[in-house]
């Protein structure tokens, strides 16, 4: 049989089908981090405090981790496909939103308590929560898209440039937050990206398109482009070594970066005297620093490997950044600004190398229950750190309070939070370490070039 010359042979056309998903990836990005800049204004013009805003931020994982939501969506996407999974994602994160989006501006200003919490803090965890699993799914749901439709050619490269696509949302949502809130309303921002997640839906449908016609050639071609999947997978995903080393890095990595920008705006302008107005796009640099470096390292990954040695000196780099910030006598703005662009550079790293290893670790028909297992203890991390952090400066942290325009808000000292995160970037080097020593043992390969 003539082999037919399939879609994704052509460069242009696998590219604009990443851009597509990378659309999607980056309004979800915009709005898991378009209230992080605004803790400042939840606190004075809804009266939440820090533990309230750490729960908030701390349910985007709530529901994957006590209700097992990834690894259902894993399962999901290795039986029903990329399509019905991607498509079931992104109507989650557009509920989620719009639950957010009504909490804040219909229960914002009441005093309607529900199960003990304040209604508003309530409704808008609920939403956030349920974005969380259509975020994360999303998440998988990406990387086995582009682990089929890269197969073979420039793997780490298209992984590298899909996440620097969608840190282009969150950069933009930690620069415009606080300046678009404070000129129209506190729920103007996630009313854009509400607007953004519609626009995603329309292009993961065309996305859906072309990879429903991959499939049909494929399958004439008399392939298979996924073997079937059964549940013994799962097994022998929990049993191999390397999935537990890659999962605890990738938790420990992001409880360093996630939870940490989450506060970071508030930790500028506090301790280092940046102004509101430019203190949520500097918290937002390890994204933009991830924009452009991203596609630069997996590049190399793809040519030259060493990925386990990258994953090493990015976790060195998170221990550097955390220890420096946790320094009481550290006031000045541009170390702070330096360490966020050094934060943003070992962003870039470690996941140009983390995520293509995945792909290494395990065949095709695993990947998405393997990275569903893995975005799931990952998210253990971004529940729980937030959580944990919203609680220490709540109890031990608060050492005054300043009045702007009849508003008041809380002065933390981040010394005893940056001390935890210098702790859990520690261990992440460990866990870098023996990724690589498995690497020797059982023949990953992640030192090797992806092309």
């Amino acid at each position: 049989m003539k082999e037919i010359r399939k879609i994704n042979d052509s460069g242009w056309v696998r590219w604009t089908a990443m851009v597509m998903v990378a659309f999607t990836m980056m309004a979800a990005y915009y709005v898991n981090d378009i209230m992080a800049p605004l803790q400042g204004m939840l606190e004075g013009e809804l009266g939440w405090s820090s533990s309230e805003f750490g729960m908030f931020t701390g349910a985007y994982s709530f529901l994957n981790v006590f209700l097992l939501m990834l690894i259902w969506g894993g399962l999901i996407l290795d039986r029903f496909g990329i399509r019905f999974t991607g498509g079931l994602a992104v109507f989650l994160m557009v509920v989620g939103t719009l639950a957010e989006y009504i909490a804040i501006t219909q229960y914002g200003h009441t005093s309607a308590t529900f199960m003990g919490y304040k209604l508003d803090v309530f409704m808008a965890s609920a939403g956030y929560s349920v974005f969380g699993v259509g975020a994360e799914v999303a998440g998988i749901t990406t990387s086995k898209i582009i682990a089929k439709w890269f197969a073979g050619k420039e793997l780490a490269l298209a992984m590298g440039v899909q996440v620097a696509l969608a840190r282009i949302g969150s950069q933009v949502a930690y620069a415009v937050a606080i300046p678009v809130a404070s000129r129209w309303n506190l729920d103007t921002p996630l009313l854009i990206g509400s607007v953004l997640l519609l626009a995603g839906v329309f292009t993961f449908i065309v996305f859906a398109l072309m990879d429903r016609k991959l499939d049909t050639q494929v399958k004439t071609q008399g392939d298979s482009a996924d073997d079937k999947f059964s549940f013994s997978d799962v097994v022998a995903v929990v049993r191999n070594p390397g999935f537990w080393l890659i999962a605890l890095l990738c938790v420990l990595f992001y409880s360093c970066v996630f939870p940490f920008q989450k506060f970071a705006t508030t930790l500028m302008i506090t301790k280092y005297g940046v102004s509101e107005s430019l203190a949520g796009a500097f918290a937002g640099l390890p994204a933009l620093g991830a924009l452009f470096l991203t596609p630069v390292f997996g590049g190399l990954v793809d040519k030259k490997g060493k990925a386990a040695s990258i994953m090493i000196f990015g976790a060195g780099m998170l221990i550097f950044v955390h220890f420096l910030y946790a320094l009481p006598f550290l006031h000045a703005s541009w170390v702070a600004i330096g360490l966020m662009i050094v934060l943003g550079i070992a962003f870039a790293l470690v996941p140009s190398a983390m995520w293509p290893s995945v792909a290494k670790i395990f065949p095709v028909k695993q990947l998405g229950t393997a990275y569903a297992l893995i975005f799931f203890i990952q998210n253990i991390g971004l529940w729980g750190i937030p959580v944990l952090i919203g609680g220490v400066l709540e109890k031990y942290c608060i050492v005054g309070q300043t009045v702007k325009d009849g508003v008041t808000t809380n002065v933390y000292d981040y010394t005893l939070p940056m001390c935890v995160f210098t702790g859990i970037a520690v261990l992440a080097l460990f866990v870098a370490l023996l990724l690589k020593l498995a690497d020797k043992k059982y023949g990953y390969r992640l030192e090797e070039a992806n092309i």
